[in-house]
């Protein structure tokens, strides 16, 4: 968690998207997910990238994010 000048708080939260068409949509996907549970999301932070391959090709794009939202206390 981190606080920022004016006293917020913010926690950051892990997630993996899935995308069968790009990188980009699967970082879209896990924000999509996030605000299902979450509100006031703040930042999305791309930690690693992946691809799984089936027959020598690109099958699924992954994107493992945290995702920085203000915690109320």
């Amino acid at each position: 968690m981190s606080t920022t000048e004016s006293g917020s708080v913010y926690k950051f939260t892990e997630f993996v998207g899935t995308s069968k068409k790009s990188w980009e949509d699967a970082v879209s996907n896990a924000v999509k997910s996030a605000t299902k549970k979450y509100s006031d999301l703040r930042i999305a932070e791309v930690l690693k990238l992946d691809a799984t391959i089936e027959g020598g090709r690109v099958a699924t794009y992954r994107a493992r994010i945290n995702i920085s939202y203000r915690y109320h206390v």
